[in-house]
């Protein structure tokens, strides 16, 4: 289980995906449902959210 400890993360976020959206912002996906999740608008990539190809 992925979780928070001090300045970094102990383990990968299971359950989610994340891929380039055509904004060029990376999306976030629910690997079991499919569904988007969050998008993020601040630029870069989500942290310890394993990418889609």
């Amino acid at each position: 289980m992925a979780g928070n400890s001090g300045n970094h993360r102990d383990g990968a976020v299971t359950g989610r995906s994340q891929f380039k959206g055509p904004n060029g912002n990376y999306i976030k996906r629910d690997t079991k449902t499919g569904r988007f999740m969050d998008q993020k608008t601040s630029g870069g990539k989500f942290k310890g959210v394993r990418k889609e190809k």
